[in-house]
């Protein structure tokens, strides 16, 4: 198989796949809003369209939401290569404020800034972009070999940024279907906008939102205050027992299948130059917060969090209210990593909470679901092959990197499918995802659709 010839057609067609993504980029598939379920059809009608025009068996799928499209075709027999699944989704932001965007956010349009050409327009980079790259690079591919470089089974979404109500039962119900060897999810970027990267670590989250109560009403602070206990100052002191002096976190067992990262990973995240004084100067911060002794990018990526979000209780107007408020409330999170549990760590919580109340204090809780943190096996020999073939294509050497935010797909695909990721993405930190003016640079496009077929090729080869 000629990799070369490949990589040709895709820089030859370069334009035509310009004017295939802007034409994709045209409908307007909000999936949040009612109105534009028609569009959201639209757009999976077209893209099984564009896949069935590559020898995909194609079509589109109801759900109680939006569809999903789902296409399979095979690779060459007796080939011995992977079953690859690619997943990507179709739906786009609503475009509000729309005073904020320089022109239709519909109307995609190619621009000329100083750093180079743009693609500009609503869904650019999340994710009609990024899907389209790997969808071109399987039009040249075919275009070259007359066939694909292996199994390939397409799964698109079209209600990602809404939630996916649909996604986990349709992925239960078909999961025979869509069980495949590795996962492909092109929902992710570049590191620092200029590192290919894969991500093989996402943080879970868990989060608690709760009320303490204390007197049965508010208090007069002149009659009351000193012989009452005020529940602000209850949950001040919880909330500022959760972390020692170090940074740790102090609730029992919660480090439980916390992992240590491998040399060569350290080795990687060192290599990578990250300037952490820069990204907090970004926001008017210098000095990092996380546990004493771990690499910045450490806390970010590979290390479990806890975060106040929101704190509140008693009088706060204008002026004074001089109470003893009866309530005080907070919604706390934890990022979790490695094997952590969520229900423990949420057990762990809340006896501590209970333990630190006065009597005749009462908490109650509003929760939601936990979720884990995912994180792949690289000793997967795909894995590094992947990389190698990123790097093949960009000035500086892939690495795998962590995500500090949670990707939920890449979750499901483990838990319900039983397989790993392979989260490779081309965005930039400047896009302006779910923001007016969000934008795609031509390098990404016209690169990722080349790094998709190095990394199809190399895959493929077994």
């Amino acid at each position: 198989m000629s990799l070369d010839a490949v990589l040709a057609r895709l820089d030859s067609d370069l334009p035509a796949a310009t004017e295939r993504l802007l034409d994709l980029l045209r409908i307007p598939s909000i999936s949040t809003d009612p109105a534009y379920k028609a569009e959201c059809d639209r757009a999976a009608d077209w893209l099984v369209k564009d896949l069935q025009s590559l020898g995909v068996e194609a079509e589109k799928r109801p759900t109680p939401g939006h569809p999903m499209v789902v296409g399979h075709v095979d690779g060459p027999k007796g080939s011995g290569a992977p079953h690859l699944l690619f997943y990507g989704h179709y739906d786009v932001q609503p475009v509000d404020p729309l005073d904020l965007w320089d022109r239709d956010p519909f109307d995609p349009a190619v621009e000329e800034t100083d750093k180079g050409q743009l693609i500009r327009g609503r869904g650019a980079a999340d994710d009609k972009g990024q899907l389209m790259t790997f969808l071109e690079a399987c039009r040249a591919w075919k275009a070259v070999h007359g066939e694909m470089p292996c199994r390939i089974t397409f799964f698109l979404e079209g209600e990602e940024e809404s939630g996916s109500p649909s996604l986990v039962p349709f992925m239960k119900e078909n999961a025979e279907e869509l069980t495949s060897d590795i996962a492909l999810i092109c929902d992710t970027g570049l590191f620092e906008s200029s590192v290919p990267a894969i991500t093989t670590m996402l943080r879970g989250l868990l989060g608690e939102d709760f009320t303490i109560t204390g007197p049965s009403r508010d208090l007069h602070s002149g009659m009351y205050g000193g012989i009452a206990m005020n529940p602000i100052r209850v949950l001040a002191k919880i909330i500022a027992g959760l972390h020692d002096e170090t940074g740790r976190i102090t609730l029992p067992g919660f480090y439980d299948g916390v992992p240590e990262l491998s040399e060569e990973i350290l080795s990687q995240w060192q290599g990578l130059g990250f300037d952490h004084e820069a990204f907090l100067g970004d926001v008017g911060l210098k000095a990092p917060a996380g546990e004493d002794g771990r690499l910045p990018l450490e806390m970010i990526w590979s290390r479990p969090t806890c975060d106040v979000n929101g704190i509140w209780g008693g009088y706060t107007g204008d002026g004074f209210k001089t109470v003893l408020p009866s309530k005080a409330s907070a919604k706390i999170s934890f990022r979790l990593v490695g094997t952590q549990e969520p229900a423990a760590i949420r057990e762990s919580f809340r006896a501590y909470v209970q333990d630190n109340l006065p009597e005749g204090f009462t908490v109650e809780y509003r929760t939601e679901k936990g979720s884990p943190a995912s994180q792949m096996s690289i000793e997967d020999p795909a894995f590094e092959k992947a990389r190698q073939a990123l790097s093949d294509e960009w000035p500086r050497a892939a690495a795998y990197i962590g995500c500090g935010g949670s990707i939920p797909i890449a979750g499901y695909f483990k838990t319900i499918l039983g397989m790993d990721s392979m989260l490779i993405g081309f965005g930039k930190d400047d896009d302006q995802i779910h923001s007016p003016n969000e934008k795609y640079d031509m390098e990404s496009f016209h690169k990722g659709m080349r790094s998709w077929a190095r990394v199809l090729d190399a895959l493929a080869r077994g």
